[in-house]
This record gives C-alpha cells, sequence and structure tokens, in this order.
C-alpha cells in the first residue's frame, strides 16, 4: 500500500474521533492524546485542569495535580468510541517521602480493522492502526498553598507498516485557597519533539496551554469547575463564528453534584465539541457530557456519556481503587 493512502485513512479517522479540542489542521499522528482519560473528566466535558483530590487521572491535565491523597490508587478506563475504535487508560501514583508524590500512566487506542486502498481507490488488504503513550510524572508541594509538576511522554503511533514517535513534556502549577474551597491552575502540555512522523511532512504535537478553577459551592453540594484550553492559539472556529463562539470555543465547564462519599452525578459542556459535531439548529446536544460516580466498598465507578448528535455517543468507564 501506498503511504500516501495510509496517512489520508488516518487523517480522515482522526478527523471523525477528536474534534473537540482541535481544528482540522492540528490533526497530526498524535492526536489522541487530546481524548480524556477517565469516565469522570469526560463528564465533565473535560474540565479538570483544577480538579484536586485523590483522582489519579487529574495528573493526565496538570501533573501538579499528583499529591500524597492519591497515595496507592489505580485507575483503568475503558472508552468505546464510535465504529471499532476503542481506547484504555490506567493510572497508578504513589508518595515518596522526601522527593514528592509520583505518578504513572498509558493511554491507548486502537483503531479496529481498516480497509487499505491504492492510489486509484482500489481495495487491497485490511491493515491495522494504534496509538499508545507511556506517561511519568512528579509533583511537589512548594508551601502549604503551592504545588509544582512535571510529567515526560513517550509517544508512539501506528498505521499499517509505519509509525510515529516522540517525547514530550508537561509542567505545571497548583493554588489551593482551602478556606476559600477554591483551586487555580495553569499547565502547558506536549512540548516535545517528533522522532519520526508517519509521512513526508513532521507530525506535530498538540501544545495546550490550559488555565483552570474550581470553586466548592458554600450552600450547595455543587464542584463548578472550568478550563480555558488552546490558549495559545486563539483560532476562529468557522468563518461565521461570532466573537463569543470563538471565546466559549477555548472554555470546558463542568459541575460535580456531591450527594455525600457515594454518590454524584456530574454535567458538562464544550463548546467546541458543540459547533464540530452538531446537525440540527436547535435542541441539538452534541458537546454535553452526563455521568455519575459511585463507591461500592473500596473501589469507586464512574460513568460517562457524551453526545456527538446523530452520530451517536461515547461510553466510558472508569474503575478505581487503592492497593
Amino acid at each position: 500500500m501506498k503511504c500516501s493512502s495510509v496517512v489520508a485513512v488516518a487523517v480522515l479517522l482522526l478527523g471523525l474521533a477528536v474534534p473537540a479540542q482541535a481544528q482540522p489542521t492540528d490533526l497530526s499522528g498524535f492526536s489522541f492524546l487530546r481524548l480524556e482519560p477517565s469516565a469522570r473528566a469526560a463528564a465533565l466535558g473535560g474540565s479538570f485542569n483544577a480538579v484536586y483530590g485523590d483522582d489519579v487521572n487529574a495528573f493526565f491535565y496538570n501533573p501538579a495535580l499528583l499529591n500524597d491523597a492519591m497515595h496507592g490508587v489505580l485507575s483503568v478506563s475503558y472508552l468505546n468510541h464510535l465504529s471499532d475504535i476503542n481506547a484504555g487508560f490506567a493510572a497508578y501514583s504513589r508518595h515518596l517521602d522526601g522527593l514528592g508524590t509520583v505518578g504513572g500512566g498509558l493511554r491507548f487506542l486502537s483503531w479496529g480493522e481498516l480497509q487499505g486502498a491504492d492510489e486509484q481507490g482500489n481495495r487491497t488488504d485490511t491493515f491495522g492502526a494504534s496509538d499508545v503513550a507511556l506517561t511519568a510524572g512528579l509533583s511537589r508541594a512548594y508551601d502549604d498553598n503551592l504545588r509544582y509538576g512535571a510529567s515526560v511522554h513517550v509517544i508512539y503511533s501506528s498505521i499499517d507498516t509505519y509509525n510515529a514517535s516522540a517525547l514530550a513534556a508537561d509542567v505545571g502549577v497548583l493554588y489551593a485557597v482551602p478556606s476559600e474551597q477554591l483551586t487555580l491552575s495553569a499547565s502547558v502540555h506536549n512540548l516535545g519533539v517528533t522522532l519520526n512522523s508517519l509521512g513526508a511532512t513532521t507530525d506535530q504535537l498538540p501544545v495546550d496551554v490550559r488555565v483552570g478553577v474550581t470553586k466548592q459551592l458554600r450552600y450547595l453540594p455543587l464542584l463548578v469547575s472550568v478550563m480555558g484550553y488552546n490558549l495559545h492559539d486563539y483560532d476562529s472556529l468557522s468563518d461565521t463564528a461570532t466573537t463569543l463562539d470563538n471565546i466559549l470555543g477555548h472554555l470546558a465547564v463542568g459541575g460535580e453534584f456531591q450527594f455525600g462519599e457515594a454518590f454524584n452525578v456530574r454535567l458538562g459542556y464544550n463548546h467546541r465539541r458543540h459547533e464540530a459535531l452538531k446537525t440540527k439548529s436547535r435542541l441539538d446536544l452534541a458537546g454535553f457530557g452526563i455521568g455519575f460516580g459511585l463507591k461500592i466498598t473500596r473501589f469507586r465507578l464512574d460513568y460517562a456519556y457524551n453526545s456527538w448528535s446523530e452520530n451517536g455517543g461515547l461510553h466510558q468507564l472508569t474503575v478505581r481503587t487503592s492497593i
């Protein structure tokens, strides 16, 4: 099979799979890094950059979120994407006295069996495609309010006999005000170098500058989370997008209703995802997420559903426990 045909198929699939936080010009062999790695984050619309607590998946959003409350926490997630696309995620953390809190993570995406074609459009053999990223992170406390952290990623993508690889890093800071139940954060993601690409054009890492804020409301059992992302690139959502649309296109918002330790309900919205996927002018739920969390003995179960309008929806399940 011609390399150009393979890459064309991959770009098409990437465009269908991850329009949530990127325009088509941003697509590369590493766009899978934008997938939400946990059901809790997905239900909150991806607004997870400042959610501080014992959820180890948070360090994918900001390495400074690693903390001693995550000691010994293991998380495993499964995402049932559209068509035959499936993804899996795992994360684990330990607190080491004198060093800080360390975390490790795995992100994996399988595209299923794909139909090959030559440059004239004639069908050839089927082939496979997959992506994987290994992550290691460290966070330390500067004082009672401020934390800082960094993580590194080894990234590999393959399509048939072709592959791409890269090394990248995230850095982040977190400032907490416990008396106000307020958390502020900032992070930069996927800074690095591409080692080799799928085709003649160098695949670009999806660099992302993010800020986040979470606030636990005083008189309601509600945690509100807002995240700004792609802040380094104020691109227009479309030729017809208004100024308000373009501003909202850099925001993800979510809310978690915390009905005690054992049960939570979550809602989220991502405007960029809505604009990319909507097929109706009104009452289109594209970009909305909903989910819940349950605690059953030593296990936490999180579920999320994210609407892709008439295309269907994504189901995601996460199980967390301390070991």
